[in-house]
Order: C-alpha cells, then sequence, then structure tokens
C-alpha cells in the first residue's frame, strides 16, 4: 500500500484514536500507546477557554499529533468560532470539522459543515470534516481545500459497524484525498472491513474507551488494520460467483 499521507505529513498507523469515554486518564495513556497511533482528536472544550480537561495530561503531545475537534458545535458560525479560540488558545493547527445539530443520532449537517470548511480553510486550518457518506459532499469537500474527508460508516458510539458500503466504495474510487472512515466502527473486524474497502484510515473512540477493558480492545483494533493492509499487500484472490477447487480434481490419478 502507498504511504498514507495527509496535508504532507506521513502516518505509519492507520489507525487514527478519540480520547472521550475513558475511565482513567491511564487507560487512555495505555490504549493510546498500545494502539500505535499517531493522530488522536481531542474535544475543543477540552482545550479552550475553561481550561485542559484533565485527561489531556494523559496525551503526550511530542507523540501524537492532537486535532482538536468542533463536537457539539451546531451550525457553521459555532463550528469556526469554536475552531478560532482553541488554535488561540493552544496553537493546534489540524481540526476535525463536526457540525452535529441532531442530538440524538448526533449526524452532521451536510451544508454547515461544508459552509464552514470553506471558511477553516481559508483561515489557515487543515481541516478533517466528519460527514454523511455523501460521495457528491466529498468532491465539493475535497473541491474546497479540506486535507481529508471523514464518511461515516454509521451514527456515532452506535457500534453498528458499516452500513453505509456502497456510498464508501463511491467515495473511495473517487477521492483524490486520503478516506478515513469515521464513526459507527464497534468491532475490530468492522475496522479491517473498511481497510480492505480501500478506505486510507479508520478514527476509532467509543469501541476502544467503553471497552471493558480498553486496552486490549486497542491492541485488537491495532492487529484488525494491520491485518487488513498485510492482506491487501499480499494480493488477494478476487472474488467469483462460480466454486473453484482448492484441490486438483483431475491428473493425480493417472
Amino acid at each position: 500500500m502507498k504511504p498514507l499521507v495527509i496535508a504532507k505529513r506521513e502516518f505509519k498507523s492507520r489507525l487514527f484514536v478519540g480520547t472521550g469515554k475513558y475511565s482513567s486518564p491511564e487507560s487512555l495513556a495505555e490504549s493510546l500507546d498500545i494502539s500505535g497511533t499517531e493522530l488522536v482528536t481531542v474535544a475543543l472544550r477540552r482545550v479552550d477557554l475553561e481550561g485542559p480537561d484533565p485527561t489531556l495530561n494523559a496525551i503526550d503531545f511530542d507523540k501524537y499529533l492532537v486535532v482538536p475537534n468542533t463536537s457539539g458545535a451546531k451550525d457553521a458560525e459555532e463550528a469556526v468560532r469554536l475552531a478560532k479560540l482553541a488554535r488561540a488558545v493552544s496553537g493546534l493547527n489540524w481540526l476535525k470539522l463536526e457540525v452535529t445539530p441532531d442530538p440524538v443520532y448526533l449526524l452532521p449537517d451536510p451544508y454547515e459543515t461544508l459552509k464552514a470548511a470553506k471558511i477553516l480553510v481559508k483561515e489557515g486550518f487543515v481541516v478533517l470534516p466528519y460527514i454523511h457518506a455523501d460521495p457528491v459532499l466529498c468532491k465539493r469537500l475535497e473541491d474546497a481545500g479540506c486535507a481529508a474527508v471523514m464518511p461515516l460508516a454509521s451514527p456515532i458510539g452506535s457500534a453498528r459497524g458499516i452500513r453505509t458500503e456502497e456510498f464508501l466504495n463511491i467515495i473511495i474510487e473517487q477521492s483524490n484525498v486520503p478516506v478515513v472512515v469515521d464513526a459507527g466502527l464497534g468491532m475490530p473486524s468492522h475496522a479491517a472491513q473498511a481497510i480492505e474497502l480501500g478506505a486510507d484510515a479508520i478514527l476509532v473512540n467509543t469501541a476502544i474507551a467503553a471497552a471493558q477493558d480498553s486496552v486490549m480492545m486497542a491492541k485488537a483494533f491495532k492487529l484488525a488494520v494491520e491485518a487488513a493492509e498485510t492482506a491487501l499487500m499480499s494480493g488477494p484472490v478476487e472474488e467469483k460467483i462460480k466454486a473453484s477447487a482448492s484441490s486438483p480434481l483431475t491428473g493425480f490419478l493417472d
């Protein structure tokens, strides 16, 4: 597989990890370490205005690329405001853009997300937008200058796995920027499936953080992503409709 490069930065790991919902700062630190991740996302409320959340102390800012997200923003105006405030305080320039006015399913608003992305790109942010698995929207965000697109697999925290496969296939086929499958991945097999579909990376939070043993689950996700990468590099056989015997049926009795 080609190296994963986002905004001219190369990543060895294709597993990105969120930092919410962990039972303790210690479990967060251990989970991040064993996952092998190089990019972690944090809620903007932890890095701006009212001072840092204690769990931030568990994140080694020298080891990981820390990407704030605009979780909780209801519209483009709020997302842009949060992003600017956070950058002014923290100096962090990468941004996971989330605009989710729906409080029940936390589904992203496509219009407000595109509106905010255009503004933030012009402001010099490296924008990674969380969006529906919408191929048209992904192209519009790419044209707006987003460094990657992050289509959902299923609703945030649902652990339902990939329910948007047909649209992800189109997005992956058409995209000229990295595709990071985000939200709804509940098991390592879901992560492997996303990589096998051709996604450049995956982002996981709840499935690791809310597991009874988050450290063990982080290791499992790491192994799943690495297994899928290795399988793709091995030159897997193509799918067939008809059966193909694995042992020869002719010649060996002659």
